[in-house]
């Protein structure tokens, strides 16, 4: 059996190691942060000091029993597996929430660790987590990512070569169009255009949206990420 200071020394290292974690996904508003980190962790080293201690105490009745101690364990990241998918939000072409999930992952494989004993591998797992959280944030920020729009633009129907205009402003923007859809209205007397792109300027958005609502031709403009 484990000793009690033992599964002391284990929980309080696996709330630390969850709250610092936890906090870093705090300070920048997500959803699961300094508690919900902390109480996953503390939970992955109870499972695992549960099913240790569970281990042990069947081998004291009978030594003949076949008992795998990491079965329990494995059925909690299942479990933990659902509560990461609870933070991840699509909106549009945006998918917010994987990092969040992939600590809140890590954070009870760290806690099985520690649970398990295994100090040094749950230690340096930790650390390079935290680093990954904090440092490579700075470099995301400077990678020219590719970035999907939906670019939608209503002109009136007496407008000629509209659709050509439209896009010609849109590609020289640095867009790649990818598809085109198209809705007409005769009580509005108005074609939309409705664009999926792509670009690697994160400006540029921003930058097509203000120079089509300058043109007289168009009636709306909706740039959304």
């Amino acid at each position: 059996m484990i000793p009690v200071y033992e599964i002391i020394i284990r929980l309080l290292l696996g709330s630390i190691i969850g709250g610092i974690i936890g906090f870093e996904r705090e300070i920048h508003g997500r959803a699961a942060g300094f508690r919900t980190q902390l109480i996953v962790c503390v939970a992955a080293v109870l499972i695992m000091i549960i099913s240790e201690n569970y281990y042990h105490y069947l081998q004291t009745i009978d030594q003949s029993l076949r008992i795998d101690p990491a079965r329990i364990a494995s059925s909690a990241l299942v479990g933990i597996g659902f509560l990461g998918a609870g933070v991840i939000i699509k909106s549009g072409f945006a998918v917010r929430g994987l990092t969040t999930a992939a600590s809140i992952w890590i954070v009870s494989a760290i806690g099985l660790a520690i649970g398990a004993g295994l100090y040094f591998e749950g230690m340096v797992t930790a650390v390079i987590t935290i680093l990954a959280l904090m440092t490579l944030r700075m470099i995301e920020r400077k990678i020219k990512v590719l970035r999907y729009n939906r670019i939608t633009v209503s002109t009136p129907l007496s407008t000629e070569h509209r659709e050509e205009m439209i896009t010609t402003l849109i590609t020289n923007h640095g867009f790649h169009i990818h598809s085109i859809d198209y809705e007409k209205s005769s009580e509005r007397g108005e074609i939309t255009y409705k664009m999926n792109v792509s670009s690697r300027d994160k400006k540029a958005g921003r930058q097509i949206f203000n120079e089509l609502i300058s043109y007289d031709y168009v009636n709306t403009v909706r740039v959304s990420d």
